[in-house]
This record gives structure tokens, C-alpha cells and sequence, in this order.
């Protein structure tokens, strides 16, 4: 009964959600914020499935500008959870075919997010420099997943090096964002499903870096996730 409720509940915010997003990109459309207040109202609904959030952000992450923020990526839940970290000015990168998904597809795009043709890789290096381009003109920042596939919450997957060479073709600090383990944590007929940990790291120097040296850039990010990651898991509080 209880899950029946809160999908319920679910269904019912989320179309007040879309309602009230399709007003605000109709203003202003593909307007750099736009991403923001929308993932802060995914992020509202949190309570709907019984867990509590608690966020830090270093002082230096709060003004930052442009950057690109490295996420790992457990489950579609992620959508309501991670975005408490979405930070003004930031937008995510998606596949194209994201755009015909029915409501979500047309929000995804006036909200101001990048489209990319993932399924062709002969492309990819031209995608990114079109990336960059628009991380300098418009003054965003990008919110990538370096997994690249959701972990389910057994630790971290392998990282692709995408995140890391837009950081160093960009000139921009890259910020890892990292989320306790809870894909096996919400349990939608239990009442309290406990707290998940979000922390955000100082932000990392993209220019001492190069092409020759991303892939060591991308395992020091890594191993810095890691270990927090191990940190959070054993701080967070379960249900019990």
C-alpha cells in the first residue's frame, strides 16, 4: 500500500514538475539555469521515497565558474538524488535520441542541455571540440557520469577519459561529486529507507595536464572517488 501511495504521490509531482519546467524554458529557453531549478525540484521529491539527503560543498566550489563536474553514476534514482548538487550555470551532455522521449525529451532540450551523436564515434572528436566551444560562449559548465553506465552501487566502474579531455581542451577544473552507495537502499514499502551522503571535492586543475597525461589525470580523479566513496559508505546511515 505504502508504494502504491508514493508512486502515486510520484506521478502527481512529477507532472506539476513538467508543467511548471515547460513554463519556465518557454521564457527563457535553453537558458543556462534552467537545468538548475529544475534538478532542485527532482531533488524535492526525495522525501517521496524516504531517504534524507545531507550535501557538503567546499567554499570554493560555490563561485567557481565553468567546470566539469564527475559524477558517479548507481541508478536511474539519480535523477531526484544527485541533482541537490547541481550547481547554477550547469548543464549535462545526452545522447540525441534523449529528445523523443515523451515530456522528459522535450524539457531535456529547452532546458539547455547539450545533445550528442554517441553512436558515432568517427565523430566524437569533433562533438567534443563543439563542447568546449560552447562551454567558452555560453559560460556553462558540464555534468558528466565518467562510468558512463550506471554501477548499481558496486563500487566504481572503470572511468572513460570523455570528462577529462573537455576539462583540459577547455582550460577548466574539473570537481568530483561524489554520492554513499544506495542503489539497494530504497525500499519503496519501507517508511524510512535512511540517508544518502552527496560530497563535492575541491576542484582539480585541468592545465597541468595534457593529452599525452589524461589518462593519469583520470585515475587521480578516480582514486580520489574511490577513497571518498569507501569514506561515505561507512558514514551514511542505513536503514535498519
Amino acid at each position: 500500500m505504502l508504494k502504491v501511495l508514493r508512486i502515486i504521490v510520484l506521478i502527481l509531482l512529477l507532472l506539476v514538475w513538467f508543467c511548471v519546467g515547460l513554463v519556465v524554458c518557454l521564457i527563457r529557453p535553453r537558458h543556462k539555469n534552467n537545468v538548475f531549478i529544475l534538478g532542485r525540484m527532482l531533488n524535492m521529491m526525495c522525501p517521496v521515497f524516504g531517504v534524507k539527503i545531507k550535501v557538503t560543498i567546499p567554499e570554493e566550489c560555490k563561485n567557481l565558474g565553468s567546470a566539469v563536474y564527475a559524477a558517479n553514476h548507481q541508478s536511474n534514482y539519480d535523477i531526484f538524488v544527485m541533482t541537490r548538487c547541481v550547481m547554477p550555470g550547469v548543464v549535462s551532455m545526452g545522447k540525441k535520441s534523449l529528445v523523443w522521449v515523451p515530456l522528459f525529451g522535450i524539457l531535456y532540450f529547452l532546458s539547455g542541455n547539450i545533445l550528442v551523436d554517441r553512436a558515432n564515434r568517427s565523430k566524437a572528436v569533433e562533438a567534443m571540440k563543439q563542447v568546449v566551444a560552447k562551454i567558452k560562449k555560453r559560460g556553462i559548465s558540464i555534468w558528466m557520469f565518467p562510468e558512463g553506465t550506471r554501477s548499481k552501487g558496486k563500487g566504481l566502474m572503470s572511468f572513460k577519459t570523455g570528462a577529462f579531455h573537455t576539462a583540459i581542451m577547455a582550460e577548466i577544473p574539473v570537481v568530483p561529486i561524489i554520492c554513499s552507495s544506495y542503489a539497494d537502499q530504497i525500499d519503496l514499502n519501507r517508511w524510512d529507507n535512511g540517508e544518502i551522503l552527496l560530497e563535492m571535492l575541491p576542484p582539480l586543475d585541468s592545465t597541468q595536464w595534457g593529452r599525452g597525461t589524461v589518462k593519469d589525470f583520470t585515475d587521480t580523479v578516480r582514486d580520489q572517488m574511490v577513497s571518498k566513496l569507501a569514506e561515505l559508505d561507512a558514514k551514511a546511515k542505513k536503514p535498519t
